[in-house]
């Protein structure tokens, strides 16, 4: 007599054989979705832009050196009022002028550089800081310094023009980041196209850091002496390929 059992035992056997088949079938598609899904690629986007300094500073230092001390100071009140008056001349406000430092040298009461010390005993030198949103009014200053020279101050320090700043990086940030991110995408776009792939959403992202350069690529005009600037931000972005 033949056992029931059989046939239930091969019914059974072609049933659990069916579900590892399909249970393959959807393994695999997930393994394809999920190698399609790690697909990306890795770009930089550049974004620069020309901006104008929006603050100038400028240390103006001059110094005298004598013998009388009494003398010596007034020499350096009388200075003192020529630069104030040269700043006045172009703009520049009582509040933006502000003396910084006033340094008093004896050269009898050190135990080095004695040399000619019966010409010049005691050296003084007075700082102006001029610190002011007027660019254009201290750099036409600074063209004219020759003026200033003419009454008899010679700088020992800012003789060079001022220092410009731009202080306004965050009003500009957002639309920098915006168009290096779509530089970042075209550079994808172009890639995707190479490869037979679509641009998908942004994986992973990296601002970058933002530079202030000047705007003119010179070595006769330092940097910080440049009134014209130039913003500089390069972002790392990566783009899963679909």
């Amino acid at each position: 007599m033949k056992s029931a059992e059989g046939p239930f035992l091969v019914l059974a056997l072609l049933i659990l054989a069916l579900g590892i088949g399909f249970a393959g079938v959807k393994i695999n598609d997930g393994l394809k979705s999920f190698r399609s899904y790690d697909q990306y690629v890795t770009v930089k986007g550049l974004a620069e832009r020309n901006v104008k300094s929006d603050m100038a500073v400028w240390p103006m230092a001059y110094t005298e050196t004598g013998n009388n001390l009494p003398e010596l100071q007034a020499v350096m009140e009388t200075r003192g009022r020529q630069v104030e008056r040269f700043l006045e001349k172009y703009g520049l406000k009582e509040e933006e002028v502000s003396k910084a430092q006033f340094h008093v040298q004896d050269r009898l009461a050190q135990s080095y550089n004695q040399r000619n010390i019966d010409q010049a005993r005691y050296i003084l030198s007075q700082t102006y800081m001029v610190r002011t949103e007027n660019v254009e009014a201290l750099q036409k200053a600074a063209q004219d310094i020759g003026d200033l020279i003419k009454q008899g101050v010679v700088l020992s320090q800012g003789g060079e023009g001022p220092t410009y700043l731009f202080t306004k990086l965050n009003d500009v940030k957002p639309d920098m980041i915006a168009q290096a991110t779509k530089n970042a995408r075209a550079a994808a776009g172009q890639f995707a196209a190479d490869s037979g792939t679509q641009v998908g959403g942004i994986r992973r992202a990296y601002q970058g850091v933002f530079q202030i350069l000047p705007r003119d690529d010179t070595y006769t005009v330092p940097a910080a002496q440049q009134i014209h600037k130039r913003v500089r931000v390069v972002s790392t972005l990566d783009f899963y390929l679909e």
